[in-house]
């Protein structure tokens, strides 16, 4: 005998969020959207250098 299958929701795609870069020259942000849709990553003064801009919520993680 079988038994019925029941049918599990799909899990739905969490929101997606936008992530920023900063230009490390001369520090203009750029979305993750804008640099794919660049044949090359680089910024508009030339460098090719970027760092990811954090939140400035800082975690204490409590140590035992």
């Amino acid at each position: 005998m079988s038994e019925p299958t029941q049918e599990i929701p799909a899990e739905e795609k969490p929101t997606s969020f936008s992530v920023f870069y900063a230009c490390m020259r001369c520090g203009t942000q750029v979305s993750q959207s804008e640099l794919t849709r660049l044949p090359e990553i680089k910024c508009i003064c030339g460098f090719r250098v970027f760092t990811k801009v954090r939140p400035p919520v800082v975690k204490t993680i409590k140590a035992f």
